[in-house]
């Protein structure tokens, strides 16, 4: 791995986070919960602006996230019930801007860089006692979850805003009993598994079968 990489693929267990996020002052307590709900990379929300946001979207919803290295990058993103509460709440607090960026900072791109919550970071993981961590891992956390959940390649692929579905599958990982059900719903459709049937008679059995399901 290059250097630091060792440190970005971290998963950070749930008691960690809870460690963390008590331990963490404002905003980086916030970052760093949004981090996690959305497997953002931090430079992706340091950039997060007021009109990237939808309220009305999805259950709690949406953000749209245009800054990337690659096309893929730009996503829609659900959010979560805490990272909607956390933007809502920041929002109000702004005046309820209609533009602008999220995590305004008097640098010179006037947001978030990397070495404005570093401070706040470090002094977080000395309180809460967790392993230590860079901000990057909470992504990788993220993501390993999803995977865990379920979640299939492509689709964690579209979250993460990967360029390529093999960097998503490493996060995939099909259990014993999910590979049974995917086999199961596989032989529900009854392809060639009856008697010997004509071509004709195959395709239509075939066409049937799918329409049923």
């Amino acid at each position: 791995m290059l250097p630091g990489e060792r440190h970005r693929e971290h998963v950070v267990t749930f008691e960690e986070e809870v460690r963390y996020l008590a331990a963490a002052p404002e905003p980086l307590a916030s970052v760093a919960a949004i981090l996690i709900d959305t497997g953002m990379r931090p430079d992706e929300c340091y950039r997060l602006r007021w009109e990237s946001v939808t309220w009305t979207n999805g259950r709690h919803g949406t953000i749209l996230v245009t800054h990337g290295k690659t096309a893929a990058a730009r996503r829609v993103l659900p959010l979560s019930q805490r990272a909607r509460n956390i933007l809502q709440s920041r929002w109000e607090a702004a005046g309820k801007l209609a533009e602008g960026w999220i995590w305004p900072a008097p640098t010179r791109n006037g947001h978030f860089e990397k070495s404005t919550l570093k401070k706040q970071h470090k002094k977080a993981l000395r309180l809460s006692r967790v392993r230590p961590f860079v901000l990057y891992s909470l992504r990788h956390t993220f993501l390993t979850r999803l995977g865990e959940s379920g979640c299939d390649a492509w689709t964690l692929a579209r979250v993460a805003g990967h360029s390529s579905v093999a960097m998503s599958a490493r996060y995939v990982h099909p259990s014993e009993d999910a590979v049974l059900a995917a086999l199961d719903r596989l032989s529900g459709h009854n392809f060639g598994h009856s008697e010997i049937l004509e071509p004709k008679e195959n395709v239509e059995q075939a066409l049937l079968s799918a329409s049923n399901d």
